[in-house]
Formats: C-alpha cells, structure tokens, sequence
C-alpha cells in the first residue's frame, strides 16, 4: 500500500501534468477529483459566470457530516510559465529531478492540495470512511485570476447547501525560504488606484499658456509618499503605498501634454479601512493640487479587505503539527500579498500554512520532495489533533 507521502506526490503530478493556466482547468479538477472520490468524498463540480468574464470550474469535494467541519481551501490554476524553452525542466512535465519535483504549481500550490488531499484520504481511510464531524476542499481554479468566479462564489454556495465550514486552513506557501517558518493568521487589505490629472497643452517655451498635468501629478504622488500611512498595529507592519506606473505618452520633447496618469496600491493594515483611505487620498490629492489650473479624477479597482485570524486554538494545533515535524515553531505572520482567504474570513476563522515561495512564479518552480512528506505528515496530525480538540465544541467559531 502506497504512503500518504506517495500519494501525495502522485496526486502533484497528475495536477502539474494539467496546463491548467487561470481561467483553464485542463483537466486539474478531474485529476483531483477521481483520487477524492475514490475514498469516497462527495465531488461538486461547480461552473460560475459573469458578464466580462470567463467561465471558472471549481470543486467542492466533503465527507463526514455536521460539525466540527474543517475546511481546505486551494487552487489548482497556475500563471503562465513564460517561455517554456528557459525551463530545465519542462513546466507541464511534473519531472522528478535531485529530490524535486519540477513544474509550474509544484510550490504554488498544486504541491499543498495533493498533500491534504492525500492526508484527509489516509485520515478517513484508518477511520473505516467515518469522520467524526465533515472535511472539505474548497479547490477554485480563479485564485491568480480575477477572483470572480471562484473562492467568493463557491462560499455562497456552500452557505445555500449548508455546508459553512467551522474553520479553514489554507494551503498557500507560507514559508519564505524553509518549511516551518511561518503561519500566516491573517493578511493585509490591497487598494489599488488610477489618478489621471488633467491640464492644457501647450508650448514648452510658453508655459504660462498652458497648465502642465505633469508638475501636478508629480506633486500629488510626492504628497502621497510624504505622508505615513500609520506606524503597524498588533499583528501588521505599517501599511505601504506603491506608485507602479507614471504614463504620460508624450512623444514630442517640446509640447505639454494635456494629461498624465500614474497608477498606484496600497497594502493597508488593520488600522484602515478601505473606503476611509479613499476619502483621505482624496482630499490630500486635491490640497496638492489646490491653487492650479489643474484637474484630476481618482479611481479605484475592486479592493481586498484586511483581516486577522487572532491567536487561539486553530492555530496553536497547527503551529504543534508544524514543530512536531520540523522542529520549528512557526511564526505567526500577516506579511505577503492577497489570498482567497480575504473571502472565507467572513464565514469562520482562517488560517494559512503551505510550501515555501522561494520558486513561485518563476522559471523551474519545483518543491522538494522532503517537503511534500513533511508537509503532507503535517496536515495529517492537524486533521487528527483537530477533531479531537473541536470535537467536544463543535461549531465554535472562535478558533479558541
């Protein structure tokens, strides 16, 4: 009989082998649907839409009933591997190489969903296919996309179906270089903003004739670097504004252009919400303006929310799993970019704890195989210790 460890990275390379490429799933949910319900899982198939969109497949698979019910949460599209002839290893080929696996998702996270697919597999199997409350995955293959149609719509079905998790774990690599290192309990909130500011054209030589939106947008951005956001708070670093773009697209070296555009993000901590930052960017663009013949307008894309998971029993059970088989006691962290779990935070406490992201998103993202095991051991204990501690208090959504 195979390990969980084999198991694990059997299922790995069944879902790298899928060019499953956001919005594509190329077969990535069959692959993990099949082992799934083998051991008898319940599989949902669920296919969202919207206007302006593409179609996203995702899956819920559950087995057990009522709670205490644990959740996992993941995704198995991937971004593009980028030109495919700068590989070693090829990126859909899942090749096992000097103790690692290769292949674009391997760390980020198709690695992490075989491992608890393959440790929620082994849990049921010892307990003769009964769990003493319900396990689910929550696999969206929207999370390096739009984020849609996945992860927020497919909670909204859970909730219709009566399927609203106790508490969730998401496999996202957590760890910044060995696995072990770090737990995420909560993430920073993301505010990205488009300011164009508006002048008169005009000649370089007079410019008293014209009103240069260059001067005006480059003064409002250093208004805007000039004033901290705050200090950090409890559980979060200070929150940071990011100019990404300055567009002017003005080919002549002597005329003022009419109008110029920069665009920027803003990850935000706790003490901040977004529709507060968006008042106060306003009116610190607008003083910085005050006094020209200069316009602006200022807009926003659709935010992230900032949210922490505080410290309790989730993730004490997990940081023991995680010590017991690496030996070190993981910090609790919020540092990072945005996850799918901005959207289960409104549904039960979550918490994050996957492979580590020194290869994601690059040319040859491989994860060791030591790691899979560990890892794939780790989500094992934490199903076990879990039922056994939530058992007696079943549905509380506190995480203490």
């Amino acid at each position: 009989m195979s390990s969980p460890a084999d198991n694990a990275v059997a299922i790995a390379q069944d879902l790298i082998r899928c060019p499953s490429v956001t919005p594509v799933d190329a077969g990535a949910l069959d692959a993990l649907g099949r082992p799934l319900a083998a051991a008898g899982f319940t599989c949902d198939r669920l296919t969202f839409s919207e206007d302006g969109t593409a179609d996203v497949d995702n899956l819920v698979a559950h087995i057990g009933s009522g709670a205490p019910h644990l959740c996992f949460a993941g995704h198995t599209d991937v971004v593009p591997p980028g030109d495919e002839s700068s590989w070693a290893h090829a990126p859909f080929s899942a090749e096992i190489a000097d103790g690692r696996l290769y292949g674009r998702g391997a760390s980020d996270m198709k690695g992490a969903v075989a491992c608890f697919a393959a440790a929620a597999i082994d849990y049921v199997a010892e307990r003769g296919g009964q769990v003493p409350g319900t396990i689910s995955l929550l696999i969206t293959g929207d999370e390096e996309g739009t984020a849609v149609n996945g992860t927020k719509k497919v909670l909204a079905w859970m909730e219709e179906t009566n399927l609203v998790p106790d508490h969730c774990l998401v496999g996202e690599p957590s760890n910044p270089a060995v696995l072990g290192e770090m737990i995420k309990i909560g993430r920073r909130g993301s505010l990205t903003g488009h300011l164009t500011v508006t002048g008169q054209q005009g000649h370089v030589a007079y410019p008293h004739l014209a009103a240069n939106p260059v001067k005006g947008i480059v003064t409002a951005l250093a208004k805007l670097y000039g004033t901290p956001l705050d200090s950090g708070s409890t559980h979060f670093s200070p929150s940071n504004l990011e100019v990404t773009s300055i567009d002017v697209g003005n080919p002549a070296t002597n005329v003022i252009p009419a109008r110029a555009e920069a665009r920027f993000n803003i990850r935000f901590n706790d003490n901040h919400e977004a529709e507060t930052l968006k008042a106060m960017l306003q009116e610190s663009i607008a003083a910085a303006l005050s006094g020209t013949d200069l316009t602006f307008t200022l807009d926003f894309a659709p935010h992230g929310d900032v949210f922490v998971t505080k410290p309790g029993a989730l993730d004490q059970l997990l940081s023991e799993a995680v010590t017991e088989f690496t030996g070190k006691t993981p910090v609790l962290s919020t540092d990072g970019g945005t996850s799918d779990a901005r959207f289960i935070k409104d549904y039960c406490p979550v918490v994050e704890f996957g492979l580590t992201t020194e290869t994601i998103h690059k040319t040859d993202e491989n994860a060791a195989l030591a790691d899979l095991e560990t890892l794939t051991a780790i989500y094992r204990r934490f199903i076990a210790r879990y039922f056994e501690t939530f058992g007696d208090a079943a549905g509380d959504k506190n995480g203490r």
